[in-house]
């Protein structure tokens, strides 16, 4: 991966505590950040003796840590809230016991202080009761979207956000000008050298990604399905499905774009990754027990191909290429399995019942027909 100047130690931060997870394997980490095993070593002794100032290029001075009896609590506590605004008392709290503060006070004292500085917004209404769904591990399910377009300069930024379900990891927030397929599918090319493949991609029922034809299927879903990528897309009109996704938005519009104005998308997407690091590994979530993302989160075993492996179908199906409109012909008859399938191969495979046939796109089984009803 492109490593970018300005984030370097931020990268290397993320690398390095990928490589200590347990069972991490190194030599494939070093292919992906393209860092030498010898490098990688270095980095991790240097992290162990000295955490992050380790990863420097230079050495630099020492940061001030909170001291037992040097700066009044409340200085301590107001510190954090100013460095993180929309942070609450629970998350000023951790930070401060994960910085060594010994005596951290009750939460109930913490929003007394942020109240008394005048630092205290009015509490939002309280949501309706749900209930809480998440994987059990990482990369079984990304949630992938766009968020709401806004202002920029002349133009308009499109933040493109990719979160792991399991973890609230954030994979991606990246400025993008538009929500073009080839705009997604390079920054999802960039995603998956780095972290891997996940097991499933869900989104919405939009486009790049969503399809108002007779078939779900875009060109770009039908990539993610040639990467052995299962697709799945929310009901539509139920947003809740993609509720961590719509949860990491409402965060980001509060800890980045609310009263923010950003003159180019460079200018967005610096803001976003230094966000996003924060994100990621100092940031403590309520969903996790106050832990942060990055401590459940490891890259996918699963390395992005060089090349998109072939599709095989076994000696009982019918293999059939998809022509122009995205039809297929079998047995006299013409059945659309969708423009998005243009070229490549598709297969019928019998069922038990007579007639009725899945259609599938390599391991992917995209429509089911029945020769018994009237051609479609």
């Amino acid at each position: 991966m492109a490593w970018r100047d300005q984030t370097v130690v931020d990268q290397r931060l993320e690398f390095v505590s990928f490589c200590m997870k347990p069972r991490a394997n190194i030599r494939e980490l070093c292919r992906r950040y393209e860092v030498s095993p010898t490098i990688a070593y270095k980095w991790m002794a240097r992290y162990r003796s000295k955490g992050v100032a380790g990863l420097e290029d230079r050495p630099r001075r020492r940061q001030h840590q909170p001291q037992r009896t040097a700066a009044p609590c409340e200085a301590a506590v107001m510190a954090v809230r100013e460095a993180h605004p929309a942070w609450g008392a629970r998350k000023i709290g951790r930070v401060l016991r994960n910085a060594g503060m010994l005596e951290v006070p009750a939460l109930s004292t913490i929003t007394a202080i942020v109240r008394r500085h005048g630092r205290l917004s009015p509490a939002p209404a309280a949501p309706g009761p749900f209930k809480h769904f998440e994987r059990g591990a990482p990369n079984e399910l990304w949630q992938m979207d766009f968020k709401g377009h806004f202002a920029l300069g002349a133009q308009r930024c499109h933040p493109l956000t990719i979160l792991d379900d399991h973890s609230r990891f954030s994979l991606a927030t990246k400025a993008c000008g538009d929500e073009r397929e080839e705009t997604v599918r390079t920054e999802l090319e960039r995603v998956f050298r780095c972290y891997g493949l996940p097991d499933c991609m869900l989104m919405d029922n939009g486009s790049p990604w969503g399809s108002h034809d007779d078939s779900v299927y875009t060109r770009l879903t039908v990539w993610l399905l040639r990467l052995e990528i299962k697709v799945t897309h929310g009901a539509a009109y139920h947003p809740q499905t993609q509720g961590k996704l719509e949860r990491f938005h409402r965060t980001l519009k509060a800890e980045v774009l609310n009263g923010r104005q950003f003159s180019s998308l460079s200018q967005a997407q610096a803001e976003f990754d230094r966000w996003r690091q924060v994100y990621n590994y100092q940031r403590p979530h309520q969903a996790l027990e106050l832990a942060v993302p990055a401590s459940r989160y490891v890259p996918s075993p699963r390395a992005f191909p060089a090349h998109l492996p072939p599709v095989e179908y076994g000696p009982d199906d019918h293999p059939r290429k998809v022509q122009q409109g995205g039809l297929i012909y079998f047995r006299k008859r013409v059945i659309k399995v969708g423009k998005a399938f243009v070229g490549e191969s598709v297969a019928l495979r019998p069922t038990l019942t007579d007639g009725a046939y899945e259609v599938f796109f390599g391991r992917h089984q995209i429509k089911q027909i029945d020769l018994r009803s009237s051609p479609s």
